[in-house]
């Protein structure tokens, strides 16, 4: 069992490694041009470089040239690794804006990576760095015990403030993010944990769960400084989805009112998609305000009557009742669009509050929730094309 456990954890090496560095590659640009996730970007791109340093084809590469080169290698993954805690511990001070952990983590990761070159250079003539299973820690036990140090402070440290921070957040992707980081480097401190039994103590008995407990931690900090761009991704494909259904009412309703469009608007649904006129994240956001602005100003050319003339023919329709308002207005729109771009003077004294704007419209236009103005206007897009409205033909007043 306990060398099945030993060999998937090896296994799980290279996936990890290559997951980690694709998001370390992924946040890059955005993680390097925002000063709170460069210290998180930091810890897992230097862990990444230590965990490709550890993995088994590279320790059997090192061990079986000679013992400079093996040396040399066990030696720079040490040093990695604790750039990587300070990095940790930055990140956290970032998080929480506190100065003096950040200087204190970037002089302490000083102290801790200079002690380790006196301490190697001080000992006798070896090889690789380890801690075998019979035998002396080499170099030597205080230089494991000055590594192990380092990323026990740094890893509970981190642990800590993520599972603070992360109940007091209100955003769901920094949330999740925390506790996917926090839950990642607890895993790396048990690791640390388990090495400090075996220096002091000789145990071996969680030995075989160490392989695996490192390359989990690092498939979870891959996921968690993955996750803001999940989060943006999502929302990008959900404005997408949104700017692609209001777009049938918003062409219909700009074109009977033109004055209310911000940007000129491309040739076709497609292209202002692909190619929008403005910053994609403001698309969604146009389009609903263009859209009311429109329907406020078709409001004036409904007509007497019109509107309850619109409610009894959608509930004659068979339209479900929490869909009625939508495809009312929409039945509303039509025949005003069709008034305003046939020149027929708009009603001026009152009979705009004839459409009886929904809530959502209500609210938004003074500031309320935009997100349910959006799902509400993509109700009138879907009903504005639907039968109902289509054979809406109230008599002329």
């Amino acid at each position: 069992m306990a060398a099945d456990l030993t060999a998937f954890g090896n296994w799980l090496a290279v996936p990890s490694v290559v997951v980690l560095w694709i998001a370390v590659l992924l946040r890059a640009p955005g993680a390097l041009r925002s000063r709170q996730q460069r210290g998180l970007w930091l810890a897992v791109a230097t862990a990444a470089a230590a965990m490709t340093l550890n993995l088994p084809g590279v320790v059997a590469y090192a061990t079986s040239r000679d013992a400079g080169y093996a040396h040399a290698i066990g030696l720079v993954r040490n040093l990695i690794g604790v750039l990587s805690a300070g990095a940790v511990v930055y990140f956290v001070a970032a998080a929480t804006r506190g100065r003096r952990l950040q200087l204190a983590s970037w002089t302490g990761t000083v102290l801790w990576l200079g002690t380790l070159v006196v301490l190697d250079s001080l000992a006798p003539e070896h090889g690789t760095h380890t801690i075998p299973p019979v035998g002396d820690p080499v170099p030597s036990l205080a230089y494991w015990l000055v590594l192990i140090s380092a990323h026990l402070v740094a890893n509970t440290t981190c642990v800590y403030v993520c599972a603070r921070y992360s109940r007091r957040t209100e955003s769901r992707g920094l949330a999740f993010g925390l506790r996917l980081f926090g839950l990642g480097t607890a895993l790396a401190g048990v690791f640390w944990f388990v090495y400090l039994l075996k220096a002091l103590f000789d145990s071996t008995w969680a030995m075989p769960a160490l392989p695996l407990m490192m390359n989990l931690h690092g498939l979870l900090r891959a996921a968690a400084i993955v996750v803001p761009t999940l989060f943006t991704l999502r929302r990008t494909t959900a404005d997408i989805a949104t700017a692609w259904r209001l777009w049938p009412l918003w062409r219909d309703l700009v074109q009977a009112v033109p004055h209310v469009v911000l940007s000129k608007p491309r040739a076709g649904r497609v292209a202002e998609l692909i190619w929008p006129p403005l910053p994609r994240s403001l698309l969604v956001y146009r389009k609903v305000i263009e859209t009311r602005d429109a329907i406020l100003i078709l409001g004036e050319y409904v007509a007497p009557g019109l509107a309850e003339l619109a409610r009894s023919h959608v509930a004659g329709s068979g339209v479900p009742e929490q869909r009625r308002s939508a495809a009312a207005l929409a039945c509303l729109l039509k025949e005003a669009r069709q008034a305003k771009l046939a020149g027929l003077p708009g009603q001026q004294s009152g009979e705009a509050s004839a459409l009886e704007l929904p809530a959502a419209i209500q609210s938004s236009a003074e500031g309320g929730d935009l997100d349910e103005e959006a799902r509400f206007l993509v109700h009138v897009a879907q009903a504005y094309a639907s039968p109902a409205t289509t054979s809406f033909a109230p008599q002329p007043a």
